[in-house]
């Protein structure tokens, strides 16, 4: 819990104690400015993959020659800044796991009893709905592989792999603050996750790789920020994720509540390259309401390097490698992360 309190510090100090940008002289900040001021999202929980803002925002001349930089956004944290009204984006994130190990209960890593691998491809739709506020719908494909297990399926299998549609979920974004010179943008959102992926009827000689879904329907309020401090431009989300209850192959489960706390840095290089440097983290705990949790906790820390092409002032390319390297009850994955988006 320390970590996590932590965590929290870091993203309220990065919200509202950040140094201040250089702006216009003689005029105010308005909504035009603003915009561009700053760019504004799985794993996932874990390794879930969100995605990378809403749309190219325009650079802007500022006092003495000095331009706002203008990016897409990080990879997986999710952005701040709503899409424009009526205008609408796409975004593929594809990401490719590998998991030899896990975090155990105590926080240790050990051996995974296999190798297991998974692809993802997540498509991120995104439409400016009215003003300062977006909804964007997440349908993602995931594809499981297991190797050479250590302890083998009902008929002998050691190997196996399953895939099919994940959990879909849905968003709604709305800025709650326009960035000034001392303020950041600040956005409220609430997003549903539906359980479409499979979770139940599960074939014992799949080796779990048809696990596709979590099961339950996860409803997450949460606050977005984001803030231009040259010459970098900083990100955070701070989310509660609530999950309910369901009836899977063993019985019934009553999954606990989790918290995510994502913070991400960019830095622009060139006019068309951004270095991207990115924390994320699941934090795992009890339930508000209903009654108490019979599923183990799990929390997930990641670190993600990446870099960013914008190709024109609709497309942009970026790489990032996903690296767990803190975690309790889950995969130790590497994961390469390929994401593109266009923007109409």
């Amino acid at each position: 819990m320390r970590s996590v309190r932590y965590l929290l510090m870091v993203l309220f100090v990065l919200a509202l104690a950040a140094p201040n940008p250089v702006w216009p002289v003689n005029e105010s900040v308005g909504p035009a400015d603003e915009k561009v001021a700053a760019e504004s999202e799985a794993p996932a929980e874990g390794a879930e993959v969100e995605g990378r803002g809403e749309g190219f925002q325009p650079a802007t001349e500022v006092a003495k020659g000095v331009e706002i930089p203008a990016t897409f956004g990080p990879i997986v944290t999710d952005t701040a800044i709503p899409m424009e009204k009526g205008n609408f984006a796409i975004q593929p994130t594809f990401g490719y796991s590998f998991a030899n190990s896990i975090f155990d209960e105590h926080w240790k890593r050990t051996s995974a009893g296999g190798n297991f691998q998974s692809f993802s491809m997540d498509w991120r739709l995104t439409y400016g709905l009215i003003e300062n506020m977006e909804v964007y719908a997440i349908i993602p494909y995931d594809h499981n592989w297991a190797r050479k297990v250590i302890e083998p399926g009902p008929n002998g299998e050691t190997s196996a792999n399953s895939g099919g549609l994940a959990d879909i979920k849905l968003t709604l974004k709305y800025r709650l603050v326009e960035e000034t010179e001392t303020l950041p943008t600040v956005t409220a959102l609430f997003a549903t996750d539906f359980p479409t992926g499979k979770f139940k009827n599960l074939n014992p000689g799949a080796l779990n790789t048809d696990v596709l879904g979590g099961g339950a329907y996860v409803f997450t309020p949460g606050f977005n920020v984001s803030k231009y401090i040259k010459p970098f431009i900083v990100y955070g989300n701070l989310w509660y994720s609530m999950q309910t209850s369901f009836t899977d192959d063993v019985g019934k489960a009553y999954p606990g509540d989790f918290v995510t706390v994502n913070l991400a840095a960019e830095y622009p290089i060139t006019g068309k390259w951004v270095a991207l440097l990115e924390l994320t983290s699941t934090w795992g705990g009890g339930r508000l309401f209903g009654p108490k949790t019979n599923l183990p906790q799990e929390s997930l820390v990641s670190i993600i390097p990446g870099i960013e092409y914008m190709a024109t002032d609709k497309f942009s390319v970026a790489l990032g490698l996903s690296i767990d390297f803190v975690g309790k009850n889950n995969d130790a994955a590497v994961t390469p992360l390929l994401s593109m988006i266009y923007a109409f």
